[in-house]
């Protein structure tokens, strides 16, 4: 029979109801859970499966046997808040060698999804550590009139390593603790122009990074100062979105030539990770008390939502100084029914700021082959009114951009291409590179930096000098081409 469940220190404790929706009270994750047959009593054997998901980021909360070969899962709801079910994380032992199992992941609250398109799980194991998909003809999504009708993710897997720990995931998982692993490494490396500082605590106090990078001249009190700012993980389950981060962040530290104009020039202000509690309890898209921190701009409360305030107080400021222009705003999201990286922008009654807002967007483009500027829309939906983007849009003066990246959880397509290319954590980061790259692109155009150092250097490839540069076809640099593409896209020189 299915053992009990215990509580974890990272979750609160967990109860199952009935028939009738009992799914969506669930609060806790399964600790060690062992489910063997229906009836059995005796010593536990091998292939009854261990489930865990009391660890950073987890999320199971029930586990239902069906038979030896199927079970079904349930997704706890983000804390708080029982309407977001989507992101899981959960580890399964004690398997038997050549044991065929069929998952079936029961309670999602979304009906549009990418498994719907070819998107697939990711899992490792103790003797592969390294993330991988499933393959997609192992992945079925469909509506299920077992389960009020809910949307079903089903997975065949076969497990191969009897002393292994199997590890799933919605996304490749990007932990809280990862980032204070990263960012710690990063001040051991004493750059001159790296300042790291805690912006403020989350409820359960947790750090708020702040990371500023420019040459340490460029932050003289007097100096007129030009700033771009970047947020990602305000929703806590959208992982790809500190992959993106991390390669922007990668990139502005390196000693690549793009990245030394950039720092003669700009100031660029991070913050990795906006909703550390959701991040580090599994959440997919609220903060441990249920808010949907990306629709409280307009008015976050300093207890409720201390992260959120913090960094609208250091915009606010910033905003203040005449010193200080706040050139850009960029926040950065994973998006779970398209494909591609693309952009959300504002909308705005004067046409030359429409025209100027859609610069950035269109030269991201030349740089990053996997970012789809026929996504990128510029809106004012009503329910987007509390987000970074609306809300600093609205803030800000007509000489700041304001957006929402997003990107796939699964896949990319390319000019030309037939088939997608699913995005692995390199492919998240690379991106991230190519954001940051584009920054030189928008202030030569704008003329606002004049150098005439190298900067062509293809951008895949921040570490090493030693590839051939502007391949032909490979979606880096700008020729003759690319000029005229930007004469006829009215981008000014």
């Amino acid at each position: 029979m299915i053992q009990s469940k215990t509580k974890c220190e990272s979750s609160f404790k967990s109860t199952v109801g009935s028939d009738t929706g009992g799914e969506d009270a669930l609060v806790g994750n399964v600790n060690k859970l062992m489910v063997s047959p229906p009836g059995y009593s005796g010593a536990p054997r091998k292939g009854h499966l261990v489930f865990d998901a009391c660890f950073e980021s987890g999320n199971l909360g029930r586990v239902d046997y069906i038979s030896e070969f199927e079970f079904d899962l349930f997704i706890r709801p983000d804390t708080c808040n029982p309407r977001f079910r989507v992101w899981f994380n959960f580890t399964v032992e004690n398997v038997r060698e050549t044991q065929r199992v069929i998952f079936n992941v029961v309670n999602f609250s979304k009906t549009k999804s990418l498994y719907r398109d070819g998107m697939s799980p990711v899992v490792k194991s103790t003797s592969r550590p390294k993330w991988q998909r499933l393959p997609a003809k192992n992945v079925y999504y469909y509506r299920c009139p077992d389960h009020r009708r809910n949307y079903v993710m089903s997975f065949a897997f076969c497990f191969d390593q009897e002393d292994d720990v199997y590890q799933f995931a919605y996304c490749y998982p990007y932990t809280y603790s990862r980032l204070q692993h990263y960012l710690a490494s990063l001040e051991r490396r004493n750059l001159p122009y790296l300042q790291r500082e805690q912006l403020g605590l989350s409820v359960q106090q947790r750090r708020l990074d702040l990371l500023t990078i420019t040459n340490s001249d460029h932050l003289n009190p007097e100096r007129e100062k030009k700033l771009v700012f970047l947020s990602a993980r305000v929703h806590p389950g959208e992982s790809p979105a500190s992959f993106i981060c991390q390669g922007v962040i990668d990139f502005l530290v390196s000693q690549h030539p793009v990245a030394q104009i950039l720092r003669d020039h700009v100031i660029f202000k991070i913050v990795p990770m906006l909703n550390p509690d959701g991040v580090y309890l599994g959440n997919y898209r609220c903060s441990l008390m249920g808010f949907d921190l990306n629709r409280h701009w307009q008015d976050p409360s300093p207890w409720a939502h201390p992260t959120l305030h913090a960094v609208k107080q250091l915009i606010v400021q910033m905003n203040q100084d005449p010193r200080v222009s706040l050139e850009f705003y960029i926040d950065v999201h994973a998006h779970s029914t398209m494909l591609n990286g693309f952009m959300y922008g504002n909308v705005f009654e004067d046409e030359e700021r429409v025209q100027r807002q859609a610069v950035f967007p269109r030269l991201l483009c030349q740089n990053a082959p996997d970012f789809s500027f026929s996504n990128t829309s510029f809106n004012q939906d009503v329910v987007k009114a509390g987000t970074g983007r609306r809300f600093l849009g609205g803030l800000l003066d007509d000489t700041s951009y304001c957006y929402t990246l997003e990107v796939s959880f699964y896949s990319y397509m390319t000019a030309g291409s037939t088939a997608p290319v699913p995005y692995t954590e390199e492919t998240y980061t690379k991106l991230g590179r190519n954001v940051a790259r584009t920054f030189l692109d928008y202030y030569k155009l704008n003329n606002l930096i004049k150098d005439n150092r190298p900067i062509h250097i293809e951008s895949s490839e921040v570490m090493s000098q030693t590839s051939n540069v502007n391949r032909k076809g490979n979606g880096f640099g700008r020729d003759a081409a690319d000029r005229e593409k930007e004469k006829s896209m009215g981008i000014r020189h």
